[in-house]
């Protein structure tokens, strides 16, 4: 089997989607943008290298694999990245617990 590249965009990401923004040894999640359909590690990263406002995800569309683990690379649905407390459900690694505060950055309530 041969494993899906996904490409995460934004400024000096890294090979665990750290990026400019947040280096921490938990900062390795990425959050596909709803209004690109591309993985940014944060919302600062989409707003430097886009040009247009962000779309959230609606809680319709919570189902959708919209969250890439950058350890593992397995791609988590929206629901499942908010029910891991900040534990990948598929390698254990630990996500950043801080980055439930900007939840309303990409997910509508």
């Amino acid at each position: 089997m041969t494993e899906k590249l996904i490409t995460v965009s934004g400024v000096e990401v890294g090979s665990k989607t750290k990026c400019k923004h947040y280096r921490s040894s938990k900062d390795i999640i990425a959050i596909k943008f709803k209004c690109c359909d591309t993985y940014y590690p944060c919302h600062s990263c989409h707003e430097e290298v886009t040009d247009h406002a962000p779309i959230l995800w609606s809680p319709e569309e919570w189902n959708t694999k919209a969250v890439l683990c950058g350890e593992c690379k397995n791609e988590l649905t929206i629901l499942q990245y908010m029910n891991c407390q900040s534990v990948c459900p598929h390698c254990q690694s630990s996500f950043n617990p801080g980055c439930q505060n900007h939840y309303h950055m990409y997910f509508q309530g």
